[in-house]
């Protein structure tokens, strides 16, 4: 091997290791190609990566010198771990070792003879060409790379050269490299350090003068060490970081956002062009931006802001003061980590460091030691190890409490938690250097042995209480967050109760003195309801009463005392005021005396009502209850104490008094009719059989009555009213949809949506569209003509050619994206070149046909006045236009083809004749109409010739003069009646009299010139163009954008800035492991069916494929095909390719903005794609890339893109290198990643892990920023927050769009986003400006399948007409998800764009906006712009996606955030927050416990006879008031809810008649079957998330779901949320028929049953219905084998819950394993139910022969318990005898079951039982067993304890069998049928078969081979 140093001492390992290595390395680790083992190096040995890139990248140049840096590389490897202990280190060692030993044999020396010489001179060589020569030619990012192979060399250089024989230019040449290679550094946008020619970004003027202002270090005082110099800074970051040690990464970072936030807001506060210096305000407005927070949160705490410190000399300069404390902020911010999810810890942090810098800065004495602060450099990760790191601790050990989310969340404190301790001033006891024994850090007893070593030096004792909140599992949540709304709706339904029962129930009863004095009985309600509240407070706050001051647990306490005395007081005054009491009012009116007075009554409501008097005077007058809640004074504090706590949040949150208006009156009109509703519907119908049935005494049941005393009948009045009850509580989200959806279109029509909708109307309007489109999307240029300008023949070209070129280049992506061919792109574009033509050149689309019916109409036309005809054809402007246009389009071609001077005067002639005849009105005498179909046809034929390719020249050349000159003879022989005059004309100039034929010399260049060709087209278009093209674009998609961006240009939006004056923004996109691209095994791959994902979507998109293989045919056969076919099918996937392309568009329009803002007018005219083609324009093309990159960030948080990078697996290779394709293909995209790597501390290995930025270089990835983490990122909080904060230090700009994986953009679209950023500076009522601006979405899923196309519609309702009322007049949009925009600086200083703990934010998404409206933010919603989004488009991924959101509702529920806005909203604000976020969720389970009370309701009067007595009176009338008042539950569940937006929106913007057409469709595709199951889905989850927890992130999928799902798969997922809840409504209703038939009329029965079974056949058959090919008898017959396969198998440590169902029973209870005792408790008296059918139906039977004694039921237990005994000795026999005593086993069976029969015959023959008998004791006996089952499971530990485990899992398994029959039977039968099979092929592809698709020969995989293009 080589010498490493020229000495004899060996630095590698001897040959016997590396042999020994060889030999014990079992598997060799192989790269996939050379150049990538530099991106496989394990984490432990990262410092070589760089040294093998330099060997990949020389390799071409020199083998030898890439030879000796891998061999160096080895060195260093086997220095760093000389064990090979790192992780996959000796593999990798292994691997290099085989590779040197190759090469060593293979590579020569090529410049000298020896290895020290050869790599010196190469050394050399590399300097002098590519560092001294190409310093001032190159660009700096590939001088950056330059610098760093030529510092890689020389250290590989110094090991193999002798120090002694390295000669001085080789020293020199190093020397230089040193010095100045951290000027070419990777940079991210701004190169700080270029020489040479600077990049035009570094021009700018405002980025010269923000890097002068950063780089003032006069006045700064030197760092120094002791005996030491001075260190040197070159900028004030550097300076902060030498004196508080933070990260060079994190500076280098922070360097550039400080830099280019200045640069931005410089630019838009300055008009001038050039200028020097930062203007003060810049700083200023940046300042009050960063430090607003910081500024409240001093004030709140009554301390003095730093940055408005007195002590600032009146000499120091304050710009550079005002940028140390920004950089110093941004500085710790962005070395914060998972700590800057905690704003106010930031703060703390900031103002004790700022106080520190002010010391160095102006000699302050520290606080503590009384000395002067001394500026000591300290090491470069001091901030990270002394201040975030303990921090990071405390974070980590509490949410490692958590223990995923199956704990209590009151047993550990979350980010909330940690960062409201610093919402108090006891956090200033912290001090600073913070003391590690202080409160904060104290933590429950552990081991010191298990702790990690960081943490051995913090205090130990009890863990810390929960910060100003609890969030407990409970249901009271709800009523304690908006307790005013239950209240206002309980005293409302009893004083409706009480006008009701008062005489005839009339309205008008409530003016008479008795019932007001009945009325005011609800005032004892009031404070029963507020001492409620009260104890709620108390007990649902007490785990952090540790944390509250004195002064809120003495308000909890004051709040429950007098809630508590005017509970007593209330029913002793109203009691004394009633005369002749009864009862409890009579028991009250006893005490305390003998007065009685009404007026006492009245009076103490009066004081009573004091405070809610004052709270409506300060609702009337929001400025001044915003202006109180505000102030930090404590005189108002003081005040304001009563009314609410004092926190740092939720203050001042009112709106002004416009909105409230609004919003008021929406509620007001919308509660009238409810109640209205209410009264006349619910409440009044059932008084009147109310009052009779209390009245009637019933004396014989028809079971055992254990209360027969109990009078007023008083269980059948519950069981009526009850759930009316419920209904009224639920059916105002009836209500809400109603307005909501009257509100949201009228508000859309008045935002102009739909005005365009369909082609047709485009066509109509697109004269308008070029005007429409320069006031809304062309900024106003200040040089422009102000007066008569619309008169200005050069403005208007002008401006048409600025929107004919983004037109263009909006038609040209969608020809790029294949939604329309060649020919329709040509007929969609608009010519923006310089012409002739005095006519404005429309689109040929618009235009076709027109030349046709004009040459129709000039045929057949018989008069003889030119005017006539003229009139018939200007009537149409488009035909003017067409005909006007085809004219001097001919002439010019036709002048631009002639050569030959007589052949010009010739044309000139023709045309002079033509032009002077039409103006003398002579044009019909002097030309023949009749010729001109001929003219026409030559024309024709002439244009197709001239647009000829690859044809034999001397044939073109022919074939074009003779149709030329065909043309000239017809003109001049036929249509012309004097042609032969000017032919002689002609002859006539010239004596000579030429004999040769005319029209023969020719310009053959014309159509080789693209201007000339363009023209030569479009007029071949407008001639041939016939009707078809008024249907052009065909394809849907492109329809829907083009009409979608013409009506958007009509909508109200701010006008557009120059690019250069726009707010700059950043787009962040969070990956995980998603697919990236398709690979080509992926795309060819068959599903069961035969159906490859490549297949399916040529199916799906049929006219897509064509045009695509029309784009590529140039390329058939070549390996670019085959990536074009990959990225045409991600490109309809849900992939981060899709995502990446249409983000990118935002700089493609940007590009074109600037250029458009800054070309000159010639520069338009030539347009914006050829001025690009053309190399002289460099300069203009840089300045629109500088400005762009200025403008717009594009990061992509891929969180595992490092160890997908190492990976082995082919999976995460494939993604690492599609996503290093994609920053390669787009160079402004920005990836970061979390990177692990393994360090040696202490001689232990460490994980170390890093946030690290990179781009695209060369050919791989360049570094541009690490930045050090203090540990696992992810391990603290909830995964995709956490990965959005990691990157968000990386990203620019004021605003940032959050974009999720599923998304797309357009690049129209992308064309307004300068407009929308524009509504941040926008006030909005009184001074407030938005902090999320929210923008539509467009599904584009829909397409898939009826299930896809439901979801699709759904969701567009939500994100369009939904979210416009939330926003408008409601008030209450907060961030549902992707992609609204953010106010970056507003919220990066506010925690950031989600929250992430644990559980508690599994909805991370809708937590920021609920933290933003807290936070005193605004939040819009704007309808001019879209998004694309995908969904779920499988029923499985769909239940999944429903479920997250459901836990997540069920989290929102108990969090902190909701109940301070429900506490803090104004009365109506709070109902639409409630009524809009979990109301809607508790609303659904509402409606499934309605169906729940009223049938169990129904079967307590049935089977106690009690219903028959009430229903046999004939003057009862009950059950149809009841059948009305149900009917409003019905349609919440059917779906008719979310129905009601989605047909108004389709309305709105696709016309009404679309809208029913599309309504029926969906009915017909039973819609209403899929909405009933997603409500169960709704109800299920979020009821057990509230009680028992086991929330958690269900990754969905987002690939094309065309398989068949298994029936096991579906038992799993839906057996306890739908299939078991299903079987017991099932169950209800068939004994509600059975017993109750003889009294009862079937039509009764079936009106009020009707949608409850609809309900149970929706839950039981839902997912079979809609699974492709569930009725396929293959299938079904497969599905069962599998099914049975899956029941039977045993379960047990490590087996998969999908292998066993044993696995699968015992996950199904995990969320009753980390309940806590009251949700264990509330499951065993849920469970209790099933007692009641036992209970009820022995009675009924037969046998019991009409006794009603409490024996019969008894010994129906003896029949259960003895059945349960015979099962388990059964089964005990089994275990024991079953294999080894087989016979003993039978014999056991055998008896059983002799006894069985004898019993029976007993039974049948003696006692008289019957065979309904059978049946009806099944129906009694089956909902027992499952008591049994859920009673055992909630006490699991207890059943184990005595040994009955095994009993109720095989008794669950039985049951479980059962199940699974009675759900499979139905499927098997109409598997019978083929007909059902092809039936629900076609309802659920449906909408594919209308774009004309062959779904069943799909799903048969009956594939057209020929058709199918193969790669």
């Amino acid at each position: 091997m080589a010498s490493t140093s020229g000495t004899k001492d060996e630095v590698g390992p001897p040959r016997s290791l590396s042999r020994r290595m060889m030999t014990r390395s079992s598997t060799m680790y192989d790269p996939n190609a050379d150049g990538v083992d530099s991106e496989l190096v394990p984490s432990s040995l990262a410092t070589i990566a760089p040294i093998l890139r330099v060997a990949n990248e020389i390799e071409k140049d020199n083998e030898r010198v890439a030879y000796l840096c891998r061999f160096h590389a080895f060195e260093k490897a086997h220095r760093m771990d000389p064990k090979s202990s790192g992780r996959g280190v000796r593999q990798f060692k292994t691997y290099l070792l085989h590779r040197l030993q190759k090469e060593e044999e293979k590579t020569k020396p090529i410049l000298t003879r020896s290895d020290p010489s050869e790599i010196q001179k190469f050394y050399q060589n590399f300097y002098e060409k590519n560092i001294r020569e190409g310093q001032y030619t190159k660009k700096p990012e590939e001088m950056a790379k330059i610098y760093q192979i030529a510092t890689v060399l020389y250290d590989v250089l110094r090991t193999v050269v002798p120090p002694a024989k390295v000669d001085s230019k080789t020293q020199d040449y190093a020397k230089n490299v040193e010095e100045n290679k951290e000027q070419y550094e990777h940079y991210n946008i701004l190169p700080l350090y270029p020489v040479g020619k600077k990049p035009a970004i570094m021009e700018l003027s405002e980025i010269k003068a923000s890097l002068q202002a950063v780089r003032n270090i006069d006045n700064l005082p030197p760092v120094r060490r002791v005996g030491d110099r001075d260190k040197p800074f070159n900028d004030i970051l550097e300076w902060l970081s030498s004196i508080f040690g933070f990260q060079k990464g994190n500076v280098a970072n922070q360097r550039e956002h400080l830099i280019l936030l200045l640069a931005n807001i410089d630019r838009r506060l300055k008009g001038s062009e050039d200028y020097e210096q930062l203007d003060n305000l810049t700083v200023k407005q940046l300042l009050d931006k960063t430090f607003k927070n910081y500024v409240s949160w001093c004030h709140y705490l009554h301390c003095t802001p730093i940055i408005e410190s007195p002590k600032v000399p009146a000499t120091a300069d304050r710009q550079q003061l005002q940028l140390l404390y920004i950089a110093l902020y941004l500085l710790i911010w962005g070395e914060a980590s998972n700590i800057r999810f905690m704003p106010e810890c930031i703060c703390y942090i900031f103002h004790n460091m700022a106080n520190e810098m002010h010391g160095t800065l102006f000699g302050n004495v520290q606080p503590v030691s009384g000395g002067t602060y001394q500026a000591a450099p300290v090491g470069e990760e001091t901030f990270l190890r002394d201040v975030i790191t303990p921090i990071y601790e405390v974070l980590r050990k509490e949410a490692r409490r958590n223990q995923g989310g199956k704990v209590s969340h009151a047993s550990w404190r979350n980010y909330d938690d940690l960062n409201e301790y610093f919402w108090s001033d006891r956090c200033f006891k912290l001090g600073w250097p913070m003391d590690r024994k202080s409160d904060f850090f104290i933590h429950s007893s552990e081991s010191s042995r298990h702790r990690h070593p960081t943490e051995r030096n913090q205090a130990v004792g009890k863990k810390k209480p929960k910060t100003n909140f609890v969030e407990v599992r409970t249901f009271w949540h709800l009523y304690r967050s908006f307790d005013r709304m239950w209240i206002f709706l309980i005293l409302v339904f009893q004083a409706m109760v009480i006008v009701g029962w008062h005489e005839d129930g009339s309205i008008f009863g409530i003016f008479e003195e008795d019932v007001i004095k009945s009325i005011l009985s609800i005032f004892i309600t009031y404070a029963v309801l507020n001492f409620i509240q009260a104890t709620l407070d108390i007990i649902l706050s007490f785990s952090a009463w540790g944390s509250l001051k004195p002064t809120q647990i003495l308000r909890y306490l004051l709040k429950f005392i007098i809630a508590a005395f005017w509970v007593v007081i209330f029913p002793i005054c109203y009691s004394r005021s009633v005369p002749n009491p009864t009862g409890l009012v009579r028991f009250f009116s006893t005490l305390g005396g003998n007065w009685r007075e009404q007026s006492l009554y009245n009076y103490l409501i009066a004081i009573y009502l004091i405070p809610n008097i004052l709270a409506v005077l300060l609702f009337l007058l929001p400025p001044i209850r915003r202006h109180m809640e505000r102030s930090n004074w404590r005189i108002v504090t003081l005040l304001m104490w009563w009314a609410q706590p004092k926190l740092y949040v939720g203050r001042g949150m009112h709106e002004d008094i416009c909105s409230l208006l609004k919003y008021t009156l929406f509620w007001i009109m919308l509660l009238i009719s409810k109640f209205a509703f209410s009264y006349y519907v619910e409440i009044l119908p059932l008084i009147g059989p109310t009052k009779l049935i209390m009245n009637m005494t019933v004396s014989n049941y028809e079971w055992h009555e254990f209360f027969p005393n109990v009078t007023h009948n008083i269980g059948v009045v519950i069981a009526i009213w009850a759930p009316i009850v419920m209904v009224y509580f639920m059916d105002t989200q009836i209500w809400y949809a109603i307005y909501a959806t009257i509100v949201g279109g009228i508000y859309g029509a008045f935002s102009h949506l739909g005005e365009i909708r369909t082609l047709g109307m485009l066509r109509s309007r697109f004269e308008s569209v070029p005007s429409a489109f320069n006031e809304r999307l062309v900024p106003m240029q200040k040089d422009e003509p102000k007066s008569d300008r619309h008169e200005d023949s050069l403005w208007i070209r002008k401006n048409i050619a600025k929107f004919s070129q983004v037109w263009n280049e909006f038609i040209f992506s969608m020809r790029t994206e294949d939604l329309i061919s060649d020919s329709e792109r040509n007929l969609l574009l608009v010519p923006y070149a310089v012409s002739d033509v005095p006519v404005v050149q429309w689109p040929p689309f618009l235009l076709a046909s027109k030349i046709p019916i004009a040459l129709d109409m000039a045929k057949d036309y018989k008069g003889t006045e030119d005017a006539d005809l003229f009139r018939k054809i200007t009537s149409d402007d488009y035909m003017r236009s067409a005909v006007i246009e085809c004219y001097q389009t001919l002439k010019e071609i036709l002048y631009a083809l002639l050569d030959d001077e007589r052949d010009k005067m010739i044309l000139d002639y023709i045309c002079h004749e033509i032009e002077t005849s039409i103006a003398q009105r002579t044009f019909l005498s002097k030309f023949r109409m009749s010729e001109l179909p001929s003219l026409n046809d030559k024309l024709e034929k002439f244009l197709e010739h001239l647009l000829k390719d690859d044809v034999d020249p001397e044939k073109y050349d022919s074939q074009i003069i003779n149709v030329l000159q065909d043309i000239m003879e017809i003109i001049t022989q036929d249509v012309m009646s004097n042609g032969h005059e000017i032919l002689e004309r002609v002859h006539s100039h010239y004596p000579d009299n030429e004999k040769r034929e005319r029209f023969e010399q020719i310009n053959y260049r014309l159509t080789a010139l693209r201007a000339g060709r363009e023209k030569v087209v479009r007029l071949c278009l407008l001639l041939t163009v016939k009707e078809s093209a008024i249907n052009v674009p065909t394809n849907l998609e492109a329809r829907r954008r083009i009409t979608f961006f013409a009506n958007s240009l009509y909508m109200r939006m701010p006008n557009a800035p120059v690019v250069r004056n726009m707010l700059s923004f950043s787009v962040l996109t969070p990956y995980y492991k998603e697919d990236v691209l398709y690979s080509e095994d992926e795309l060819h791959r068959e599903n069961e069916d035969g159906i490859s994902i490549l297949f399916y979507l040529q199916k799906i998109y049929p006219d897509e494929w064509k045009n695509f293989n029309e784009r590529t045919k140039g390329i058939r056969g070549t390996p670019e095909e085959t990536d074009e076919i990959r990225k045409w099918v991600s490109y309809r996937g849900q992939t981060l390719s899709r995502t990446v392309r249409g983000m990118m568009y935002y700089k493609a329009a940007l590009e074109l903005q600037c250029f458009l803002d800054s070309a000159k007018d010639a520069e338009i005219f030539t347009g914006f794609r050829t001025f690009n083609m053309n190399k002289p324009h460099t300069e203009l093309k840089d300045r629109e890339s500088a400005m762009a990159d200025l403008k717009f960030t594009y990061v992509v948080s891929c969180q595992v893109y490092g160890a997908q990078k190492k990976s082995s697996e082919d999976r995460d290779q494939k993604c690492y290198l599609n996503i290093l394709n994609l920053m390669l293909t787009y160079p402004s995209l920005r990836v970061a990643y979390i990177d692990e790597r393994e360090d040696t501390i202490n001689g232990k290995s460490t994980k170390v892990y890093y946030s690290v930025l990179v781009k695209g270089g060369d050919k791989l990835d360049e570094e541009i920023y690490r930045i050090k983490l203090p540990g696992q990122p992810t391990e603290i909080g909830e995964g995709k927050p956490e990965n959005q904060n990691h990157a968000i230090i990386f990203t620019r700009g004021e605003a940032l769009q959050t974009i999720d994986m599923n998304q797309d953009n357009y690049f129209e679209e992308a064309f307004k986003m300068r407009n929308v950023l524009e509504e941040f500076h926008k006030d909005h009522h009184g001074q407030r400006r938005p902090t999320i601006l929210g923008l539509r979405e467009h599904i584009f899923t829909g397409s898939v399948s009826s299930l896809a196309w439901f979801m699709s519609n759904q969701e567009t309702s939500f994100v369009t007409i939904g979210q416009r009322v939330l926003a408008d007049p409601l008030r209450v949009r907060f961030h549902y998800g992707h992609p609204d925009i953010f106010d970056r600086l507003f919220h990066i200083t506010r925690g950031g764009v989600s929250k992430a703990s644990k559980t508690i934010n599994l909805s991370e998404d809708i937590f920021s906006g609920y933290n933003s409206t807290l936070r005193g933010g605004y939040v819009t919603h704007h309808e001019y712009i879209q998004v694309g989004k995908g969904r779920d488009v499988g029923m499985n991924q769909i239940s999944l996606f429903e479920a997250k959101v459901a836990n997540g509702n069920g989290e929102q529920t108990l969090s902190r955030d909701v109940y301070r806005l429900g506490r803090r909203f104004d009365f109506y604000r709070m109902f639409s927050f409630y009524f809009t976020t979990v109301g809607f969720y508790f609303s659904s389970m509402v409606t499934v416990l309605i169906v729940y009370v009223f049938l169990y309701g129904r079967m307590y009067m049935v089977l106690s006879g009690l219903e028959r007595r009430i229903i046999e009176d004939a003057t009862i009338s009950s059950n149809k008031a009841l059948e009305e008042a149900l009917a409003t539950q019905s349609v919440f569940q059917l779906g008719l809810l979310l129905v009601l937006p989605m047909v108004m929106e389709i309305g709105l913007e696709r016309g009404f008649r679309t809208a029913l057409g599309d309504f029926i469709i969906m009915q017909l595709q039973l819609a209403s079957v899929f909405f009933t199951f997603q409500l169960g889905t709704k109800a299920h989850y979020y009821g057990r998330t509230i009680l028992h927890g086991g929330s958690k992130y269900r990754a969905t999928g987002r690939g094309f779901v065309v398989f068949h799902a298994k029936f096991a798969d579906n038992y799993r997922l839906y057996s306890r949320s739908h299939f078991v809840k299903g079987l017991e409504l099932g169950i209800l209703l068939v004994i509600y028929q059975v017993y109750g038939t003889s009294y009862r009329s079937s039509n009764l029965y079936l009106f009020i049953t009707f949608s409850m079974w609809f309900l149970v056949c929706s839950w039981l058959f839902a997912p079979f219905v809609f699974n492709p090919s569930g009725f396929d008898w293959q299938k079904t017959v497969e599905d069962w084998t599998d099914w049975k396969r899956w029941m039977g198998n045993r379960g047990g440590i490590g087996i998969d819950q999908n292998k066993s169902w044993e696995s699968w029973w015992d996950a199904e209870q995990q969320h009753l394993k980390s309940t806590n005792i009251r949700g264990r408790i509330l499951e065993i008296i849920l469970s209790l139910r099933f007692f009641i059918y036992q209970y009820g139906l022995v009675y009924h039977l037969n046998i019991a022969r009409g006794s009603t004694s409490i024996l019969v039921y008894a010994l129906s237990w003896l029949v259960m318990i003895t059945a349960l005994l015979a099962l388990k000795l059964v089964s005990m026999g089994r275990r024991r005898f079953g294999t080894d005593f087989q016979l003993m086993f039978r014999i056991l069976k055998a008896l059983l079951f002799l006894g069985f029969l004898s019993i029976m015959t007993v039974l049948f023959v003696v006692c008289g039982l019957t065979i309904s008998d059978i049946f009806a004791a099944f129906l009694a006996f089956l909902p027992t067993g499952w008591a049994f089952i859920l009673i055992g499971q909630a006490c699991r530990s207890c059943v184990k304890g005595i040994g009955f485990w095994d009993s109720i899992m095989e008794l669950g398994r039985a049951y479980e069998c059962l199940m699974g029959l009675v759900v499979f039977m139905p499927i098997v039968i109409l598997s019978w049928f083929p007909f059902v099979s092809e039936f629900q092929t076609r309802l659920l592809f449906n909408q594919a078969f209308s774009r004309g698709l062959q779904i069943s020969m799909i799903l048969a995989g009956k594939k057209d081979k020929d058709k199918t293009h193969t790669t």
